[in-house]
């Protein structure tokens, strides 16, 4: 595996207690029970004595390759035991773990490592990106002290043990992989890597877990909506070795919550609903779904605050979040810092611009956004970026995209103006639409690629003259499900 320094300036070597929750924890395994495994790959399993051992040989490289500090360093996350070594050899060096996905288009890549060049990062633990609503990716830096406060409290969210074996699932470049990794390493558990999980069947991701024995799922919640879907229409049965599913990112459907009650073998599995944003590290709220307090009629909550989370719900029905889990910012986009990060009489608080409201036992009920953000496959992503890209290609005039729901997921719409009106001709428009999905799959990654692309002659606005995005949906009756899938 290959990894990229790309600051080389000279610098100290960092103290253990940069990282102290996580890399103490995993010096603490390696020296108490080395043999433990940490990380399991088909036949290969790796100890705790062993993971440690690779990752000091990790931090070595890097700083001999920087002559000291590496800085912020590039490393591409695949499904694989050694991206983890990268990870924990990178903050044992005291550098800033940034994880890129080479399955996403070079253009993309180098655009994302570019802007990490250019950014100070003031020894974050890692720095994520999020869509924005200028077309650039926005970089997050989350600093050690926010995963020093998160960690332990998913610890015990989870009830992480040293018995346990989670499945690592989410991708390795979202924030969602690091609730999957650094709980089970800090608690001693073990991490399962397994291909058949990310195959795309249903039939051997089930076989998988029972074979490898995993007890904890951290699945985005559209992917969970699928599963149960399978569970019912195949009659499959969740393997008994899963006590625990965890699900996020998107609200739930109340009907696969019903079917998953309805299945047998799950009565027992605690089914656990979390809410958070990158900007405030991983988890904030949480409720367990197998217990009364969620309803299936009225949608399911997403749940209370854990220890070291700070809430404030505004007039309006905002939620803010505070507290020593908030990110550090956006590493040189500081406008876009001040306008999400704000400190109110001492307290430094996190608008996450998601509306709630608040139940009469305390647990909030997600109640839209105030903006356009939407959540695809567990993914946040800001229309405006996807419009941006389409508004790249010399024949769109206009681009305009929203969200929809389908089949209990949600997936992206787009609306294309072109600059010259085309004749009324079905393969002309045709031919613009796969010139736009082409260039969508050179610069985008996947979860910004419209599900479908209308040519239109018009969009929505509003009466000030904005461009009215769900305006637009409704004035352009979307095709029939056949008809979409003619034009994918």
């Amino acid at each position: 595996m290959t990894t990229v320094a790309l600051d080389g300036a000279t610098h100290p070597a960092p103290p253990l207690t940069q990282a102290s929750t996580v890399l103490a924890a995993v010096r603490a395994r390696a020296e108490a029970s080395p043999a433990t495994p940490a990380l399991a790959c088909g036949q290969d399993v790796i100890g705790y004595a062993e993971l440690w051992a690779r990752a000091q040989h990790h931090a070595a490289t890097l700083r001999a390759g920087a002559g000291g500090r590496p800085g912020p360093v590039a490393v591409p996350a695949v499904h694989d035991p050694d991206t983890v070594v990268a990870l924990l050899g990178c903050w044992l060096a005291g550098g800033t773990y940034c994880p890129v996905d080479p399955a996403f288009p070079a253009d993309h890549v180098a655009g994302l490592v570019s802007a990490l060049e250019r950014k100070p990062l003031d020894a974050a633990a890692y720095v994520l990106f999020t869509s924005g609503s200028t077309g650039r990716p926005k970089p997050v830096a989350v600093p050690h002290r926010a995963l020093d406060a998160v960690v332990p409290a998913l610890v015990d969210l989870f009830g992480i043990g040293p018995d346990d074996r989670v499945l690592q699932y989410a991708s390795l470049s979202w924030d969602t992989s690091f609730e999957e990794l650094l709980p089970t390493l800090v608690a001693g558990g073990a991490v399962v890597f397994d291909s058949d999980a990310h195959s795309g069947s249903w039939p051997r991701f089930l076989r998988a877990v029972g074979r490898t024995g995993v007890t904890v799922l951290d699945l985005p919640t559209a992917v969970w909506h699928e599963l149960v879907l399978h569970l019912v229409e195949s009659g499959e049965r969740l393997p008994g070795s899963v006590r625990l599913v965890v699900i996020g990112g998107e609200a739930v459907d109340p009907t696969r919550l019903a079917a998953w009650r309805g299945l047998p073998g799950t009565g027992e599995v605690r089914l656990l609903n979390t809410y958070g944003a990158t900007e405030t590290a991983l988890i904030t709220h949480a409720v367990d779904l197998r217990g009364p307090e969620a309803t299936a009629t009225d949608g399911a909550p997403i749940g209370r605050p854990l220890g070291h989370v700070v809430q404030h719900v505004t007039d309006d029905g905002e939620l803010l979040v505070a507290g020593p889990n908030l990110a550090d910012g956006y590493p040189g986009r500081p406008d876009a810092t001040l306008a999400r990060f704000v400190t109110v009489s001492g307290v430094r608080w996190f608008h996450t611009g998601d509306v709630v409201r608040v139940g009469p036992d305390g647990l909030l009920h997600h109640a839209g956004r105030l903006d356009d953000q939407v959540k695809v496959r567990g993914i946040r992503v800001h229309p405006g970026e996807v419009e941006s890209h389409l508004r790249r290609h010399p024949g769109v005039a206009e681009a305009v995209v929203t969200s929809v729901e389908r089949s209990g997921r949600t997936v992206l719409v787009a609306y294309v103006v072109p600059s010259d009106p085309l004749p009324a001709d079905a393969i002309v428009e045709a031919e613009l639409v796969s010139e736009l999905r082409e260039l969508l799959r050179a610069r985008a990654p996947g979860h910004l690629w419209p599900a479908r692309i209308t040519v239109v002659p018009d969009v929505a606005r509003t009466a000030s003259g904005k461009v009215d995005r769900r305006g637009t949906h409704r004035l352009h009756h979307p095709p029939t499900p056949e008809a979409e899938e003619a034009t994918r």
